[in-house]
């Protein structure tokens, strides 16, 4: 019997997981940030608010192996919303196994089911891994990120 990967929703009792997961991928992007980040991006990965980001969390076995937060806005040269996908990651063990691709394909669907034809991300030029798979599913784009000093 094999396991099956389930994308769903992020639930309130998922806290624990989450947080080591958000953890580690801040780690990865060599950050940190303060517990009360923790406490009010999680408050607002529960909340209602439309203007406030989102989670779908990849689950096996009963555990959490990856996540992400999309969130959609509006975009000055279209009607409809974009979506921003900003943080994407899966346990080191679970990477190759489908899971990025299955999570970056839940926030398609959600895009879609949303009406927002167009959703994006960033990454860092080093990671290689994510790259891969983001040059299969995605398209990638000449811009380059500046922020202020």
């Amino acid at each position: 019997m094999t396991s099956e990967l389930v994308i769903r929703a992020l639930r309130p009792t998922d806290r624990p997981e989450w947080a080591e997961l958000w953890r580690d991928y801040l780690a990865f992007y060599e950050t940190a940030v303060p517990d009360e980040v923790y406490d009010s991006t999680f408050a607002r990965l529960l909340g209602d608010d439309p203007q406030d980001f989102s989670c779908f969390v990849a689950e096996l076995d009963g555990r959490l192996v990856g996540l992400t937060h999309y969130l959609f806005h509006r975009h000055a040269w279209k009607v409809e919303n974009t979506c921003y996908l900003q943080d994407l990651y899966a346990r080191p063990e679970a990477r190759g196994t489908g899971v990025g691709r299955a999570l970056i394909e839940a926030v398609y669907a959600e895009a879609d089911r949303q009406r927002a034809p167009s959703v994006y991300w960033l990454t860092q030029d080093f990671n290689e891994t994510a790259r891969k798979l983001y040059d299969r599913v995605g398209k990638l784009t000449p811009f380059i990120r500046y922020n202020r000093p």
